[in-house]
């Protein structure tokens, strides 16, 4: 596995290089190109200085070589008397088809000009070549074309040796060669510190991880990171071990209540087998033996469907399948099999319905949601109170709504009335068969369909349940999830 700790290194090295690079071409290339303007201009001021001094003094080229360090070229300083002398040493004049007419007395024949060069000489440009002679250092030579009749007469050659220029350039490709040399090898040492320093809260963090080895998630991580990532890094990690404690501290309670809440029915079943088998018994007695026991085993049977219920919602995915689907045939159908369960108990059970567009639902889960609700409005409602099921268009989502004229629910219960094996009256729940599992399985279904359940209830005037579901236009079919 590659070392993240390299990885920064190498990753900053390669910065600096590249950085260095393109710092090292750039200075090299505009130092290379302020340098040859200067020659060029530099040369271009000689070579026009003589052009003026060889128009204003036509005997000039009849002048023999040995006297024309005499000369008097008119320069303004001892400086540019000697540079225009030196100049004229090494001038050439030819004529227009490029032979040599005369030369200065140091000055060499070098390479004549290229055909291509010479045709652009020849129509009165200036022009400028490199020569490279053998075993010296390349000249730079300018040409200029001294027109009479606007007809070339002769061509004027200057030329100055770029042994300057190639040794200027050499000393400062070293400096930038140095300089680069001294500053990546900074740069690694460098970013060995950087990285240590940067991964240090890293290193925290694991040791605190590798001491996490099981529950309880009490162990927190305090360090002050300097950086705002690794900062909200400690926060994440903290607050995961938080979620950590709560579900571990939730999981444990919930199998502490499951235990419980299957340890009654089956000691009641044992107690009950074993006073059955201690004489003989009538088959009348034998008969209520039986029906004891067979109504705590349909408790068991209830209790253990609301738990694999309750483990589906706590897989990674969603016990669920939606696709679209029309409430009002279902909620319908509902009331109308409970209205004989209501009515038995001398409870009036009425629907006011509006149409609604569809929604993405799973229709078994969405009927267990609404059995329950109405099981728990009928069940905690006195003879001669009232159930209404109301359904909706509440803005962009449908509503149902299960009110009833019952009991009510505390303000203090309200916040919890949706955990699991919460009871507001546990003596009421028992009594009644209830297990305490209904409403969070409420919850969950609700939860699964992108939807929310809510309550308002006061004592002595019952209870109204909420469940809210996106409609279907608001939900994309492939936010459907397979079960």
């Amino acid at each position: 596995m590659r070392s993240f700790r390299k990885q920064i290194r190498h990753s900053a090295l390669a910065l600096v290089i590249g950085l260095l690079a393109a710092f090292t071409v750039l200075v090299y290339w505009s130092f290379e190109a302020a340098l040859n303007r200067y020659v060029d201009s530099r040369l271009m001021t000689l070579a026009s200085t003589l052009v003026k001094f060889i128009n204003n003094q036509p005997n000039l080229l009849q002048t023999p070589k040995q006297e024309m360090v005499n000369i008097d070229f008119g320069g303004t300083t001892e400086e540019e008397q000697r540079s225009l002398r030196e100049a004229s040493h090494s001038i050439l004049v030819l004529s227009p088809t490029g032979k040599t007419i005369w030369k200065g007395p140091t000055a060499i024949d070098r390479s004549p000009l290229p055909d291509s060069l010479l045709s652009q000489v020849q129509e009165g440009q200036i022009v400028y070549d490199t020569v490279h002679p053998p075993n010296a250092a390349p000249v730079r030579r300018v040409s200029i074309p001294v027109p009479k009749h606007k007809e070339p007469q002769y061509i004027i050659q200057a030329e100055t040796s770029l042994r300057f220029s190639q040794e200027a350039l050499r000393s400062l490709f070293i400096l930038l060669a140095g300089f680069s040399s001294i500053t990546v090898a900074m740069a690694w040492l460098g970013s060995h510190w950087v990285a240590g320093k940067a991964l240090s809260s890293l290193k925290t963090l694991s040791a605190t991880a590798e001491n996490v080895t099981g529950p309880p998630f009490r162990t927190q991580l305090f360090l002050d990171p300097p950086y705002q990532e690794f900062s909200q890094l400690t926060n994440a990690f903290n607050a995961m071990l938080d979620r950590l404690q709560k579900n571990f501290e939730g999981q444990r309670h919930f199998v502490d209540h499951a235990a419980h809440e299957m340890q009654t029915p089956l000691t009641v079943l044992q107690a009950n087998i074993e006073v059955t088998l201690q004489k003989a018994r009538t088959l009348v007695e034998y008969r209520e033996a039986l029906l004891t026991n067979l109504e705590q085993v349909e408790r068991l049977g209830t209790l253990t469907r609301s738990l694999l219920i309750l483990a589906s919602f706590s897989d990674d995915r969603y016990a669920v399948q939606l696709v679209p689907l029309d409430l009002e045939p279902l909620v319908q159908d509902l009331v109308g099999e409970l209205m004989l369960l209501a009515e038995d108990q001398q409870i009036l059970l009425t629907l006011d319905s509006q149409p609604v567009p569809l929604v993405l639902g799973d229709r078994e889960r969405l009927k267990q949601l609404l059995i329950n609700l109405l099981d728990n409005a009928i069940r905690y409602t006195s003879p001669g109170g009232t159930v209404v099921v109301r359904m909706g268009l509440m803005e962009d989502y449908v509503s149902i709504a299960v009110e009833d004229s019952g009991v009510g629910i505390g303000p203090e219960h309200l916040p919890r009335l949706f955990d699991r094996f919460y009871r507001a009256d546990a003596s009421r729940v028992k009594n009644s068969g209830g297990t305490g599992l209904g409403l969070p399985i409420v919850k969950e279904i609700a939860e699964a369909h992108r939807g929310t359940v809510t309550v308002q209830s006061e004592i002595g005037k019952g209870s109204v349940f909420t469940l809210v579901l996106p409609t279907c236009k608001d939900l994309p079919q492939s936010s459907a999830v397979p079960t």
